[in-house]
């Protein structure tokens, strides 16, 4: 069968092409047709200009093409033989799939949908949510703790509202752009400065009695995680969130991290168990399953989160906004439902 689908044929260029896939899924895999996927800026960036550090793993020798996405949502149209957990006709998220108009994706990737409230393109956004989900689960966050959100980008706004409803008191949201910061206050932070004005890290250990319990650094810069180091609070703990891709870190690592007994925890999201949850440490198939249930609850409103809408074969002029805006929207998707699209 002929399906279409977004890549990198080289850098800083994308497109839409056609290729052909077999429609008889092997014994665990599941075909969907999908409905949305959604763009991971970060990474996508990183991946479309040729970053050798994407996915987890440094590649040495970077080439083209590269594929693009890993979120989506769509309908099941066939399963393997040895598929159990989802049935053709089921609504599904599909994760580390790409974009496109069909992903044959193993079971294992694929999770249902099993309340109607969550639409299917509320749904395409969900797995990059569990990213900073698993960081905040990492750094212990505690009721009534201070929490910072360095960077407010799609994960650092997910941050914020997720370290609400974790119960976080006060949330501090910290980005130079000021549409972010208004953004994190309508998603429910508490506070949200520039981290660049003068006196940003005295006034946040001011208004906080001492310091942060716990942040989470989204930035991956040294010179943001150098920032975060100095609002924590003595035994505090940083998720290291953002992919810290870059080598420029000159950390005053004996005074921000040794004497004051900051713990500094790695939250790439491979960085998790694949079969069993325990406390801090979800798989992915839990982490999504707890963010439908607070979306279904009320308490997540990732619908008002959701940008903007494009056909695939605006791809190009798409991701040439992301290489070049500073303030990409929070949460663009592809929308695959369209006859021709």
């Amino acid at each position: 069968m002929l399906r279409h689908r977004i890549i990198f044929p080289e850098a800083n260029k994308a497109a839409l092409v056609e290729e052909t896939i077999s429609d008889a899924p092997a014994p665990d895999r599941v075909l969907i047709q999908t409905a949305y996927t959604t763009i991971s800026p970060g990474t996508e960036r990183a991946n479309i200009s040729g970053d050798p550090n994407v996915y987890g793993i440094s590649s040495p020798a970077v080439r083209f093409p590269r594929s693009a996405g890993y979120s989506s949502s769509g309908i099941v149209k066939k399963v393997g033989s040895a598929v159990t957990r989802v049935q053709p006709g089921d609504r599904v998220v599909g994760y580390w799939s790409t974009h496109s108009d069909y992903n044959l994706l193993p079971e294992k990737q694929v999770v249902k949908i099993s309340d109607e409230a969550v639409g299917l393109r509320e749904a395409a956004a969900l797995f990059i949510g569990t990213f900073p989900l698993a960081a905040i689960r990492k750094t212990r966050l505690e009721m009534g703790e201070a929490c910072l959100i360095m960077g407010l980008g799609l994960l650092g706004q997910y941050a914020v509202r997720l370290a609400r409803i974790a119960g976080a008191m006060p949330v501090i949201a910290a980005d130079p752009v000021k549409s972010r910061r208004q953004s994190a206050l309508a998603g429910g932070a508490d506070l949200a400065f520039d981290p660049l004005e003068e006196g940003f890290a005295q006034r946040v250990r001011e208004l906080t009695g001492g310091g942060v319990n716990a942040a989470i650094e989204v930035t991956g810069q040294g010179a943001g995680l150098d920032e975060t180091l100095d609002c924590m609070a003595r035994f505090g703990r940083v998720a290291l969130l953002g992919c810290t891709r870059s080598k420029e870190f000159t950390i005053d690592y004996y005074r921000k991290v040794h004497c004051p007994g900051i713990t500094l925890i790695g939250a790439h999201t491979n960085a998790r168990p694949e079969i069993e949850s325990h406390p801090g440490w979800f798989t992915h198939d839990d982490d999504l399953r707890t963010l439908m249930r607070l979306c279904v609850g009320g308490r997540l409103n990732v619908t008002a989160m959701l940008s903007e809408l494009h056909a695939p074969n605006e791809c190009e002029a798409v991701y040439q906004r992301l290489i070049n805006d500073k303030d990409f929207p929070m949460i663009v998707q592809f929308d695959w439902t369209k006859e021709g699209a």
